[in-house]
């Protein structure tokens, strides 16, 4: 039976759990400090953006805030997942204790040193950011290698995607060239990884939930469709990372956009609609295919911002909260079900995705739009560590036994 990352196991053999309870697992300090970041790196863009404040300007306030979501905000999380999922996938032992800490103490470096890149240099700030995803990228294949699971590689080549994206990004910028294309394939490399592990969480997820009411409406397994749908949303982002305005790379979003459509309807997410911890990873993967049309549709005219957004916010960022909010009750013995305040996040982050995007629609209204969505933005991370810090601070609730 394949294994998910519902619940943390008890210590295996040979796993110390001295030291803080904080860095026991990669989840824990990740998933906090990418909260955290979430919310201070927008305000600093939004007081850039109403009071004109200084931020990194040897860098770029613009080239920052794009960066620092993609390169600095995602992979804390993808981090997170990856450090607490890659163990289960393998049965090896995960980063803990002091590599942990190292490993933290790295993506920490990176993110400060982006933020005085103007006293101590672009080069010097770029440097130091790009460490922590060839850090990672190294020992995730390690892990999924002396785990003999070859299959898992394709997260791997994500990992290697993300970390030539960040490298090709902090080049740009040294040159002092506009970086949209590391931005396109840094972006659509968290796309592809969202269609990857979503296929592999969603369906199973899906599953346990049906399977308890004694119900057999399962969602339709992972089969070749899956794997032709991902090939080919592969190529449309490869193509619009190249060629985002061009016939083929509409072609493409077009055919992307159809294929994820019936995906995400075989595996019937709506009949989870009364567990919104199982509902709102269904409505994060929704804009998946929405991403994809609006790729479509930039081939014939829509503005790439918007394009940007859908799949920033919507795909990628409502599918890491929603992962982050399962994992962080899962693995440390709560129930598998969502409080009000969570629900109200993934509410809230759901719009900001819909609401973003008519920032480059509605021009006139731009100034209004990004501060509404800049406001939602932060209350949603906000409402998270309001929920959850304090279970990823401390230790794990004892394991109960239905019926006892």
């Amino acid at each position: 039976m394949q294994k998910t990352m519902d619940a943390e196991p008890r210590a295996p053999r040979g796993m110390s759990r001295d030291g803080l309870v904080l860095f026991s697992y990669g989840f824990r300090p990740f998933f906090l400090a990418a909260a955290l970041w979430a919310i201070l790196s927008m305000l600093l863009w939004t007081s850039f953006l109403t009071m004109d404040l200084p931020v990194a300007t040897q860098y770029g306030t613009l080239y920052w805030h794009a960066h620092e979501m993609l390169f600095g905000f995602a992979p804390a999380i993808l981090t997170g997942f990856l450090l607490t999922a890659i163990p289960n996938w393998t049965g090896r032992l995960p980063i803990a204790g002091r590599r942990l800490i190292a490993l933290f103490s790295l993506w920490c470096a990176g993110r400060i040193a982006m933020l005085v890149s103007g006293s101590v240099g672009v080069m010097a700030a770029a440097l130091v950011d790009g460490l922590f995803l060839p850090a990672m990228l190294v020992i995730c294949t390690r892990e999924v290698v002396a785990g003999r699971k070859w299959k898992d590689l394709k997260v791997v080549a994500g990992l290697l995607v993300l970390s030539v994206a960040n490298a090709c990004f902090q080049l740009q910028v040294v040159q002092g060239e506009s970086p949209e294309l590391p931005i396109r394939l840094g972006l659509g490399a968290y796309v592809l990884l969202v269609t990857i592990v979503g296929g592999r969480i969603l369906p199973s997820f899906t599953r346990n939930w049906i399977n308890q009411f004694g119900r057999t409406d399962f969602p339709v397994p992972y089969n070749r469709f899956d794997a032709a749908t991902i090939t080919i949303g592969a190529a449309s982002l490869g193509v619009w990372s190249i060629g985002p305005e061009s016939f083929l790379s509409g072609l493409l979003g077009l055919a992307a956009t159809m294929l994820n459509l019936i995906r995400l309807v075989r595996w019937r997410g709506w009949t989870t609609w009364p567990e919104p911890i199982v509902f709102v990873l269904h409505a994060a993967f929704a804009f998946v295919p929405l991403g994809f049309a609006a790729i479509a549709l930039q081939a014939i005219g829509l503005p790439e911002l918007a394009v940007l957004h859908v799949f920033a916010i919507g795909s990628i960022s409502l599918m890491m909260l929603a992962v982050m909010t399962r994992a962080s009750r899962g693995h440390t013995g709560r129930k598998l079900t969502s409080a009000p305040v969570t629900n109200i996040s993934y509410v809230v982050l759901g719009a900001v995705a819909l609401v973003r995007p008519a920032a480059e629609l509605l021009p006139e209204y731009s100034a209004p739009v990004l501060l509404v969505a800049a406001a939602g933005w932060i209350a949603a991370f906000s409402l998270f560590i309001v929920e959850h810090a304090s279970m990823l601070c401390t230790g794990r609730k004892p394991l109960t036994v239905r019926g006892k």
